[in-house]
Formats: C-alpha cells, structure tokens, sequence
C-alpha cells in the first residue's frame, strides 16, 4: 500500500478526482493545506481522511514554511506527494527532499507557459491548443520530468474562463491516472525524462468538446 499526502490551497477538485478514483494499492494518508479556509478540508474530513493546516502566514520566511510543512508530511510517512493546487512557491531543499516522489499539475503544455494567467496567455499568442501538464516537481518553477499530457483545441470565441472549464475536465482524468501509474511503479525518471515500460513518456488525450 502507497501513502499519499495531497497538498491543496482551495476546494481541491483534482485532489476530489483522486480521492474519488478509488487508486489501486493506494491510501490517501492526508490532505493538507496551507489555508485554514480551504473548502477542501472540510471535504476531505467529511470521508474520514485526516487533514492538517500549516498556515503559511504564521512563518516569517519561505523556509521556515516549508521546513515545518515537511516535518507534518513526513509524520505520515508518504511515498507520493501530490501537489494539487498548492499555490506555495516551493524552495529547492523542500523540492530535493521530495525529488521522484512529488507531482504536481499544470493548466498549460508545459514547458509552453510556466507560472499564472496560463489559458489568456495561450488566447493572447494565436495558440490553436491549449491543455495541462502532469510532472515531476523539481527546483525549477513548473518544470520537470513530464508524465503526461492532454489537450483541448482552442475556438474563436474562446475565453479564459471558457478554456480553464474544459482543461479542468482534462486534469480530472488526467491526474488521478498518473498517480496510478506512479503507485503501480510504472513511471521511471531516465536521463531527465519520465520512461514507461507499459506507454509513452506522455499520454496525449485527445480534445476535449
């Protein structure tokens, strides 16, 4: 059995998806989150999941955030953490603690668009896809190891909100099968890339309607 700690800053809806996949050899040991009002918590202690909140305002700096943050985590002995719109900038000693055993998701085909306002800088540049990313964290800000993809053609009269809605259907099925593939051992880290014995380094769904 895999211990899973999920990280989350609000409602949590790819942390929903996981929880609610049922995983295979899998337990979602916590969720955590570094709000004490995110409306996650309260949906995850209402299925008996244990919760914790480590309010990153009560820490004067970046580090000593997230250096009690991995003292709660490692209290439940993870072997997968999982990033699940964890709005915290993470520091390198944290990412190298956790380096081949931390995912995260991203709302853009990385390594096209790191950081915020993903879909409305796609919108802005004439991109003709949009979609979100799946990888490995690492000290660089939205890189690594990439696990999978998917991709969602863009319209004419798209708009931000409109692209978001339909990424967002994609991360749902797209995260919880990564986190499959990690707790059934199937994802390998090679020369900087993730290698499968079973698929691709990156699953490419097609377009969302």
């Amino acid at each position: 059995m895999k211990n899973i700690v999920i990280l989350i800053s609000g409602r949590g809806s790819n942390m929903q998806a996981i929880v609610e996949a049922n995983i295979p050899a899998a337990r979602i040991a916590a969720v955590l989150s570094n709000r004490p009002d995110a409306a996650g918590l309260a949906w995850a202690a209402e299925r008996g999941i244990a919760t914790a909140v480590v309010d990153h305002k009560q820490f004067a700096s970046r580090e000593a955030f997230d250096a009690q943050l991995a003292q709660v985590i490692d209290g439940y002995q993870p072997d997968l953490v999982v990033l699940a719109g964890f709005m915290r900038i993470l520091t390198a000693d944290f990412t190298r603690r956790y380096e081949g055993r931390m995912l995260n998701i991203h709302p853009s085909l990385l390594p096209a668009f790191p950081g915020l306002h993903t879909h409305a800088r796609a919108l802005e540049m004439g991109c003709k896809v949009a979609g979100c990313t799946v990888h490995f964290v690492t000290a660089e800000l939205d890189h690594g190891p990439i696990v999978a993809q998917g991709v969602v053609t863009l319209q004419d009269d798209d708009t931000p909100d409109s692209v978001a809605a339909r990424v967002l259907q994609l991360e749902h099925q797209l995260y919880p099968a990564a986190v499959r593939r990690f707790v059934a051992g199937e994802l390998q880290i090679v020369d900087g890339k993730v290698a499968s014995p079973a698929q691709p380094a990156a699953s490419l769904l097609a377009p969302a309607p």
